[in-house]
């Protein structure tokens, strides 16, 4: 995939009507609707304030949750524009409707300078079906397509990438941030470079392990999916999390980083717990062998140096997935002890949306990091390199 697309500054954007993508998908207090976490709105604020300094007149658009049924007021959009309003100290204007008359008419007479906000987007049924109609009436109401949603670009939706066969398409700076570092770390990466693969599941991270194998030094692994690694290698993992049909795969990702003369790490001790509970007992199981009846629930001390040894020397460190159950104290350690790695490192560190990003961010090293992503399933499916439709549509420079 080519990440080096147009940006809004590459275009003349002043008093054009502007189209602008975000992610809006905020998190809400479901008895109040109040918004609990406004980073995707602040995020978005960079982009947009340069178009309204360029007397451009934003229509901006996002989803929020999945609507099953058409319009839901749950779903509404109304908090974030309330909320935007406050952090742009602006009015912003908010429509009944994506593309019906209310939107049509708002978007008709706004003026440059001025910024609107269309009603959910997957409020039109059309929308997950990249429905054309539907996003030939979305760009009807602008000159100019701005996507700035990282969040939203692996799904080919009318807003995210439909719209783009109707309008000139470019990036806004979120989108052109994660490009640069993320894309950078992939084609063009200061080395040595490592991977940490974390997270519960072998099955999700496939096609990551997989493009990482030709592009990596080193690979760690951590979290669930390392005892499916464990069980293929022929250790006991007792009650551990355990992907039985991914066994042959994790054999044949062993070979092939042999083969490749990529360091592979897994874990050598770890805690264990008879159940899954925050209050549960640590066990310190030395070794790869899980006992019967224990489930493994974070990496142990010598792997904890074994890992953030690997990390000391590197050129990037790209991170996706948690090492252990994080959310409970006594078992999160492990993933504490990689962030303050990573903090400490004079690396370019990458931190993957999702968990990960959670993590650093609830341990306190969020400022630390070179870039943290704004997509979890973006995220994930640039380090596997797909192509991403809601990038694929933009201009190329």
């Amino acid at each position: 995939m080519n990440y080096n697309k147009k940006t809004v500054k590459d275009i003349d954007v002043a008093g054009k009507k502007v189209l602008l993508r975000c992610d809006f998908n905020v998190p809400q207090d479901k008895a109040t609707g109040a918004i609990t976490d406004d980073k995707r709105i602040v995020a978005a604020l960079p982009t947009i304030r340069y178009l309204l300094e360029q007397k451009a007149a934003v229509i901006a658009c996002s989803h929020l949750g999945k609507p099953k049924e058409g319009p839901d007021p749950k779903l509404s959009l109304a908090p974030v524009a309330k909320r935007l309003s406050e952090l742009l100290g602006q009015d912003v204007i908010m429509a009944a409707d994506v593309v019906g008359p209310d939107a049509a008419a708002k978007a008709a007479a706004l003026q440059p300078g001025q910024i609107m906000l269309l009603e959910n987007t997957r409020f039109e049924k059309g929308e997950t079906k990249n429905d054309p109609e539907l996003a030939r009436k979305m760009a009807s109401m602008a000159e100019i397509y701005v996507s700035d949603a990282f969040g939203a670009v692996h799904r080919a939706h009318a807003s995210t990438a439909g719209v783009a066969a109707y309008l000139p398409a470019v990036s806004g700076f979120l989108i052109q941030k994660e490009l640069e570092i993320m894309g950078g770390a992939l084609a063009n990466p200061k080395r040595p470079l490592v991977a940490i693969l974390g997270g519960s599941k072998v099955s999700s991270k496939i096609g990551v392990i997989n493009n990482l194998l030709d592009i990596a030094d080193t690979i760690i692994i951590g979290g669930g999916m390392s005892y499916t690694f464990a069980k293929a290698m022929g250790a006991g993992v007792g009650k551990s999390l355990l992907e039985a049909d991914w066994l042959d795969y994790c054999k044949e990702m062993m070979q092939k980083a042999k083969d490749k003369g990529v360091k592979l790490l897994l874990p050598v001790d770890g805690l264990a717990a008879t159940e899954f509970s925050a209050d549960a007992q640590a066990h310190l199981v030395d070794g790869v062998d899980i006992p019967g009846g224990m489930m493994g629930m974070d990496i142990g001390p010598k792997t904890i140096a074994l890992y953030t040894d690997a990390v000391k020397d590197a050129g990037t460190v790209i991170w996706n997935g948690p090492m252990g159950v994080f959310e409970f104290p006594a078992f999160a350690e492990g993933t504490r002890a990689i962030a303050k790695a990573l903090a400490e490192t004079d690396a370019i560190t990458i931190v993957g949306g999702g968990d990960s990003a959670a993590a650093v961010a609830q341990l306190g090293y969020a400022d630390k990091m070179t870039h943290i992503s704004t997509g979890g399933g973006a995220s994930l499916e640039f380090l596997e390199g797909k192509e991403l439709p809601g990038v694929a549509c933009l201009l190329d420079k």
